[in-house]
């Protein structure tokens, strides 16, 4: 019997009936499969389990962080000094791979260490029927054709088609972004029906919250919908970011570049008739010089230092270059569903036949009040209506909230948790109230009847019925309505459907409550209640609620659209959700309903969907693939993506995104294996202050880049000129090791600490497409770099001239690149604005670099041991004055150039940094 088993995807099952199911899947609807079938296929269909993860070895993951052109031409730069015998210089250039290798390997370790598995998501217990008999199994050994049962609480192991429900409701917004869990039921369905729509199918990973139900296991393993996501995952691109990118292009460039002028230098010293070894060592000097060996480390430490201050923020990176991709971003997509909400229903309004009130406080935290038309608090003591309006939504339910340590959450319906919260807020004891008035009978809640009931006996002994359920349903109901002072009147169907009208219309779910009233004393069918004892009943009120925004969701959104970036709502909710949650953060105007659905987007070719994205804000009822087709069309477009989410239909996008963004608190381990960072606070305002942060580290590594190039092309251009010249090298290979290494260190990584500048969020992202060299920094660079030749040039042949030695010329050469460089730190502290503008102390790691730098330059130059290594002598008070002149001139010009250029480009109206 075993061979008949279908194994095939889920998705197949809600269009048959629950009895063709299993007997297409050769099953006991009462005993389920034997023990030996179950073996059997459990042999043929494997675990039930997705794959683990691969995980790259340390030795993988170390030559990862090498791979990089920039480290490569570092590696045969070392190779060569090595091969020439130059050790000390070799040992250096390597020492600097080590170092940037370690410190990235480090960090992604620890992040790796930090997020939990793949395979956790469906690692659970399961009730099983086997052999006639329910027990627990592993959820691993669950196979096609097994009967499964379910109960508030249980994660479901596998994906099942249902056959048996009672009151079920499954929170599936992990899986589909559904933000109410679903009633589930057991009818066939049409076959054209989107995952989060198939009612009659319980899927792995999601959540029972109320009822009870039974279900044939129809898919295991990576046949589920779960398994489904994971190939999605699997097949999504991770992108290079935008700072890889633009440094592999830099490095290429600054290779050929080296390489040409080495070879230029080696061909010119030729043509002069020097000798060829000490030509050849020329042109490794010069490509040592032109080779920024503090650039690797630079970058690492930067980052790194951005990743410090994001965990500050409640953000841990994962990937060390992800720090800046948010930076670069052009768009945020974000999910709604506990990213731009909290996932948590709160009651938001309350309406009686009398009043109307508004509810303060969101979540299931018991924090805020009922509020009347004057704002004032008020508790139920004054207007009965209010009491039993809030007693019916406490005491007709089967939720409890619970609190731990200031962390609060509900157990069954979300629903009625938020009913729990708005009774506490108004001074209502929910659990005194259950114990005055206990259940003696339940009809439960079903999408057939739309409302629960429940009879209470009263401590006179008379009977009290509770409802709570859809308006519509409750006013077929209701003859009467209650006043404020308890008196019942002529129900005013109107006035009922207009509010619950209005309430709908704010985009909140409306419940309405009644009552009816005490029966006569205890019966022998005192207990039974059904639908047909329920006419007459007194309407109370109505209880509207909503998944609410995030505090700071609103002015997170503003922020992001005043930094340029574009925000999109991408969600599995349904669209009028979607708009209402879109409306108050501000991703749509009042009265604009625009909103595109899965299935108009499944309508649309690719080059449609292109151009549906640019101007859509709001998608709804999206299925995960249909996620990574929005990223995709943007990435077409040439946007920098990144991706918010918690759930598990989020994971393949947030894979495919420039920068994947996942919930750490409630977030799913699928997305958080998927993102590249993620946020410990759940915070949507969180991704404004990563941007922030973002922009700044790639400030600073321009700024980095823009001090250093100066040096490294000065050093190669001073070594071209001597062999032009027929001179001697007016620094040595080893001296230029030592500025650069030493310079890199001191002072170069403390612009790593630069704080942000004002105004870094209200100026439009970088353009995608823009180099990492602008204009404005390759004409300074030039500049620097002539200046720094000229002053090195003229202060090595005056030393000559006045009689100075070959190593004491050397040396002033030597301190005049390192003063210039001190100099010109500061400009480099900002781009545009005068250094005199900035402060001196604002970054107080400055002060201590160039301490440690004045510190080394002193020991270089008057300590004989180092004398002997570097071959430098001592200079005299005389030299340091004209090494100071330069240094000051050299400021001078820059701080002319910087001041032009910013009145250029205030003249061209631009509204970004010339950088």
């Amino acid at each position: 019997m075993t061979a008949a088993v279908d194994t095939s995807v889920s998705r197949d099952y809600h269009e048959l009936e629950a009895e063709a199911a299993l007997r297409l899947l050769a099953t006991d609807s009462v005993s389920g499969l034997s023990s030996e079938a179950a073996m059997a296929i459990l042999a043929r269909t494997g675990p039930n389990s997705l794959p683990e993860a691969v995980r790259a070895g340390v030795l993988v993951r170390l030559l990862r962080q090498v791979h990089n052109p920039l480290i490569y031409v570092l590696l045969a730069a070392g190779a060569v000094t090595a091969v020439l015998g130059e050790y000390v210089d070799s040992s250096v250039i390597f020492g600097v791979v080590v170092v940037n290798a370690v410190i990235g390997f480090i960090q992604e370790s620890k992040a790796e260490a930090e997020l939990a598995g793949l395979r956790s998501m469906v690692r659970t217990q399961a009730r099983v029927v086997r052999d006639g008999r329910e027990r627990s199994v592993p959820s691993e050994v669950l196979v096609p054709g097994d009967l499964v049962r379910l109960e508030a609480g249980d994660k479901i192991p596998a994906d099942l088609r249902l056959t048996h429900s009672i009151g079920l409701r499954v929170d599936e917004s992990a899986l589909t972004g559904e933000s109410e869990p679903v009633e589930k039921q057991v009818d066939s369905l049409p076959a054209a029906l989107p995952v989060a729509d198939r009612r009659n199918m319980g899927y792995s990973g999601t959540l029972v919250t109320s009822g009870s139900g039974t279900g044939v296991v129809c898919a295991t393993g990576t046949a589920t919908q779960l398994g489904e996501i994971h190939r999605l995952i699997g097949a999504a691109q991770t992108l290079a970011t935008p700072l890889t990118a633009k440094l592999a292009g830099f490095s290429r460039l600054l290779t050929v570049a080296i390489l040409a002028l080495a070879a230029v230098t080696f061909t010119i010293g030729l043509l002069r008739g020097h000798d060829a070894v000490a030509t050849f060592t020329a042109a490794v000097a010069l490509a040592v010089g032109a080779i920024p060996e503090g650039l690797p480390a630079a970058v690492t430490v930067t980052l790194a230092i951005g990743v410090a201050r994001m965990a500050r923020r409640r953000a841990v990176i994962r990937r060390l270059p992800t720090v800046e991709t948010l930076g670069s971003t052009t768009v945020i997509c974000t999910d709604k569903t506990g990213t731009l909400t909290e996932n948590q229903m709160t009651v938001q309004a309350i309406w009686t036949p009398g009043a109307r009130y508004e509810v303060s406080g969101s979540g299931y935290a018991p924090a805020g009040a009922v509020h009347d038309g004057s704002g004032s608090a008020v508790g139920t003591e004054h207007d009965r209506a209010l009491h039993w309006t809030l007693l019916a939504g406490a005491v007709c339910s089967d939720a409890n909230v619970t609190g731990h340590e200031g962390e609060w959450s509900v157990i069954g319906d979300p629903t009625e948790g938020a009913m729990l919260v708005a009774a506490a807020k108004a001074g209502l004891d929910a659990d005194a109230a259950r114990a005055d008035l206990p259940r003696v009978a339940t009809i439960p809640f079903s999408s057939e009847r739309q409302f629960m009931a429940t009879a209470h006996r009263r401590g006179d002994g008379h009977r009290l019925v509770l409802v709570k359920g859809a308006v519509e349903r409750l006013v077929e109901r209701c003859g009467t309505q209650m006043d404020a002072d308890g008196a019942v009147r002529p129900l005013d169907h109107l006035a009922v459907t207009g509010a619950a009208a209005d309430l709908a219309d704010r985009g909140l779910r409306v419940l309405a409550t009644a009552v009816r009233p005490a029966t006569g004393p205890e019966t022998s069918d005192w207990g039974d209640l059904d639908e047909d004892a329920l006419d007459g009943l007194v309407l109370t009120g109505l209880q509207a609620m909503l998944d609410p925004p995030r505090e700071a969701a609103a002015s997170a959104v503003a922020a992001c659209r005043s930094a340029g970036i574009s925000v999109k709502m991408i969600t599995g909710d349904h669209a009028a959700t979607a708009a209402a949650i879109a409306r108050k953060v501000g991703l749509l105007a009042d009265g604009d309903g625009a909103v595109l659905t899965g299935a108009e987007l499944a309508a649309l070719p690719d080059d449609a969907v292109v151009h549906a994205v640019q101007r859509t804000a709001v998608f709804a009822r999206v299925a995960p693939d249909q996620k990574l087709r929005l990223v995709a069309a943007l990435q077409e477009s040439g946007h920098v993506v990144a991706m918010t989410g918690d759930g598990v239909n989020d994971a393949p996008a947030l894979r495919q995104a420039g920068i994947g963004v996942a919930m750490g608190a409630s977030g799913t381990d699928v997305a958080k294996e998927a993102a590249d960072m993620v946020l410990t606070d759940d915070d949507f305002a969180t991704v404004e202050a990563a941007v922030e942060e973002g922009r700044g580290v790639f400030d600073n590594l321009t700024k980095f880049i823009t001090w250093t190039l100066p040096t490294n092309l000065g050093e190669g251009l001073v070594i071209l000129a001597a062999i032009l010249f027929g001179a001697a090298l007016p620094i040595l290979p080893s001296q230029i090791l030592w500025i650069n290494m030493t310079t890199a260190v001191a002072l170069g990584l403390m612009l790593a600490f630069e704080p942000k500048e004002p105004g870094i969020m209200t100026r439009p992202p970088r353009r995608p497409g823009q180099p990492l060299l602008t204009g404005a920094i390759l004409f300074r660079t030039a500049l620097v770099s002539v200046l720094l030749v000229a002053g090195s040039w003229w202060l090595f042949n005056w030393e000559l001239a006045n009689g100075a030695g070959i190593a004491e010329a050397r040396t002033a050469a030597v301190n005049v690149f390192v003063t210039v460089e001190a100099f010109y730190l500061f400009s480099c502290r900002s781009l545009t604005r005068s250094a005199w503008r900035i402060g001196l102390f604002s970054n107080r790691w400055i002060i201590v670099g160039l301490a440690v730098q004045a510190a080394a330059q002193l020991a270089i130059t008057y300590t004989p041991a180092m004398n002997a290594v570097f071959e430098t002598a001592p200079i005299g008070p005389d030299v340091w004055l004209r090494i100071l002149l330069i240094a000051a001139v050299t400021s001078l010009v820059v701080a002319v150039e910087k001041r032009i250029q910013n009145r250029r480009t205030e003249r061209l109206g631009a509204s970004v940094p010339t950088t």
